[in-house]
């Protein structure tokens, strides 16, 4: 079962309980929303609260060998506001630079490939999230979060070109990385939310290799055995969407991040990279219809 690690020492004690002793309404449900998540992962398949039942559905499909694109595109399709979702998606200007349009959810499946099935998929489900009444009180850090996650993948995509691995991939790893996080209890789980979002993603069985990514984002100190891998793109993602989201563009945290020196990356491809990320924040949102 997976268990949270003891606060530091120079905070006190203060664990889940003594936080909700403030009597903050948003803290009160984004612990009880985290215990909920915490105990169904000692248990059998995970279901999320308030998450809706066609991710894990559609995440089953592309995880199958045996499932052909049929099945995918049967299964999306009973959830109409996805199967838009996807097609919106696949006609974007940022998935279908060309402009050739598609009129069917079948061609959006297959211009989109698997990992942006799942990304957009997830877009849909923490939008659902966002409106259900029994989490208003989180919506406003669920959608900070998402903002965040946004920019992540944003700036996966643009390292992924670096590495010369699948950008589609690590896009599907940037928006998962806050998966275990919350802003309202930074005090209480910021030492332990990777392991949440690693643990959640190995129970709904995505790969090995962007869980371990997940899980090791804020491993500053990692050096890649090899060559630079996922891990390293995402480190140095999330570094720089915080630089950006955060700090107004101030890259010195970033100095002293070995997935940095990994990835080959100078202070002047890092600006570089923030002044694309602000240009196409707006058309990526509208892609993916946030």
């Amino acid at each position: 079962m997976l268990r949270a690690p003891a606060a530091p020492a120079a905070r006190g004690d203060r664990g889940p309980a003594a936080v909700t002793s403030a009597r903050d309404p948003s803290r009160a449900a984004t612990i009880d929303f985290l215990t909920q998540v915490t105990g169904e992962l000692s248990k059998g398949p995970l279901n999320l609260p308030c998450f809706p039942d066609i991710v894990p559905r559609v995440r089953e499909a592309l995880g199958d060998p045996k499932s052909t694109s049929d099945d995918i595109v049967r299964i999306a399709g009973t959830e109409p506001r996805l199967a838009a979702r996807l097609l919106q998606t696949a006609n974007s200007a940022v998935f279908n630079p060309g402009g050739q349009p598609l009129t069917n959810l079948r061609q959006a499946v297959t211009r989109l490939g698997h990992h942006l099935v799942q990304s957009v998929t997830m877009v849909f489900a923490i939008q659902q999230m966002k409106s259900e009444t029994s989490l208003r009180s989180v919506a406003g850090a669920l959608g900070d979060l998402w903002e965040k996650s946004i920019a992540v993948a944003s700036i996966c995509q643009v390292l992924a070109q670096r590495l010369r691995v699948p950008a589609d991939k690590v896009f599907l790893a940037g928006l998962l990385h806050g998966i275990g996080y919350d802003r309202l209890l930074t005090e209480v789980v910021t030492e332990w939310y990777p392991s949440i979002g690693r643990a959640v993603l190995e129970k709904w069985g995505f790969e090995a290799v962007l869980c371990e990514a997940v899980g090791c984002q804020l491993d500053y100190a990692r050096k890649s055995k090899r060559a630079a891998d996922i891990t390293d793109v995402l480190i140095a993602s999330v570094a720089l969407a915080d630089a950006l989201l955060e700090h107004k563009g101030d890259l010195s945290r970033c100095a002293n991040i070995n997935a940095f020196g990994a990835l080959g990356l100078s202070t002047d491809d890092l600006s570089a990279i923030l002044r694309h990320t602000e240009h196409t924040l707006g058309s990526l949102r509208d892609a993916l219809g946030c």
